[in-house]
């Protein structure tokens, strides 16, 4: 099942309009949910161009304990929820962060940490990299480019040095080596256009960062900039929206439908509402109604095959090969 013929969810918002034209009057469900995406808060030592979220050092967001101790609880109860994915902001900046970890990976689930790779340089962080190795985390870390000037376009004067310092360190911890702690680098355009393809990308980060610094990583993901938040705006600023909405639309790639992330994952934000993904969350998209809102009513078995709520960022993950928190689909 990829689509189904029934009516649009949002078919009264605007914003829907390109995406529910791709469908052909369709309907997104989602599968078997396997993934549980938290976002512990909105708090970064970043403030980045293309930063969906939002985050900065100035947002004060916070998952409270309440919160916090529903979602592992949902763990606990649920093994089809196989993994835990930690998002932000910066999730090390959470008080109760590496609690989470341990705490999971007592349970027996992977876990996924979203790290932004300065962070290290923050008070009492810099042990990170063999914190993550002792509890065999997955480390999915965000390098807009291979190059320092598009990365520190992106991103803030200096992080590339930064980044580099800090994957020299986590594979000083193991990772990147192919001995089973995974470093994933994520790389998204610095600009609006769409990623290239990821094979060729991976390939060519590869090369420069083995022979420049030393680096190495198991596998890169590209991910297409979403026209919301902190992108829109510059989106907004430069004139360009609706070219670039226009760019992803007439990139719709149908068979990026059946890999998309919000078909296995249910998204968790910082107070506990739920949404079918990050970018949802971002919107407060909230589930469709049949659904529980928060973690405290969460039924996994209530998610299955759910309706999926969609507007037109969702071009964004079905533009050319796709993208997702996993990466291009097709």
């Amino acid at each position: 099942m990829s689509v189904l013929p029934l009516r649009v969810l949002n078919e009264t918002l605007p914003e829907a309009r390109r995406f529910a034209r791709r469908l052909g009057g369709g309907e997104l469900r989602a599968f078997r949910v396997t993934t549980l995406q938290v976002n512990v808060g909105k708090k970064c030592n970043q403030a980045c161009r293309h930063c969906h979220v939002d985050a900065s050092p100035l947002r004060t967001e916070v998952m409270p304990d309440p919160v916090f101790e529903a979602c592992l609880g949902v763990l606990d109860r649920y093994p089809d929820l196989e993994t835990l994915d930690i998002t932000g902001g910066a999730p090390e900046l959470h008080p109760r962060f590496r609690e989470m970890v341990e705490r999971a990976r007592a349970l027996g689930r992977k876990v996924m940490i979203r790290h932004n790779l300065t962070v290290q340089r923050e008070p009492g962080q810099a042990d990170l990299p063999a914190f993550f190795a002792e509890h065999g985390c997955e480390v999915v870390s965000s390098l807009p480019h291979y190059l320092q000037d598009a990365t520190d376009r992106q991103r803030g004067r200096g992080v590339y040095e930064a980044s580099i310092a800090a994957l020299q360190r986590l594979n000083a911890a193991g990772y990147g080596r192919g001995d089973g702690l995974v470093l994933t680098l994520v790389s998204n355009p610095v600009g609006a256009f769409l990623p290239p393809r990821q094979e060729d990308l991976e390939r060519d980060t590869r090369a420069y960062l083995a022979e420049h610094h030393g680096v190495l990583f198991d596998r890169l993901f590209t991910i297409t900039n979403m026209p919301i938040a902190r992108f829109a705006d510059w989106l907004d600023r430069a004139g360009i929206r609706g070219e670039y909405m226009d760019r992803l639309e007439h990139a719709y790639n149908p068979a990026t439908l059946t890999g998309l992330m919000c078909r296995n994952l249910i998204s968790v934000s910082w107070d506990g509402r739920l949404y079918d993904c990050d970018f949802n969350q971002m919107l407060e998209l909230g589930l469709s109604d049949e659904c529980p809102s928060t973690i405290f009513g969460l039924e996994l078995e209530r998610l299955v095959e759910r309706r999926i709520r969609t507007a037109d960022h969702c071009l964004g993950c079905t533009a050319g090969s796709g993208s997702s928190c996993g990466g291009a689909i097709a």
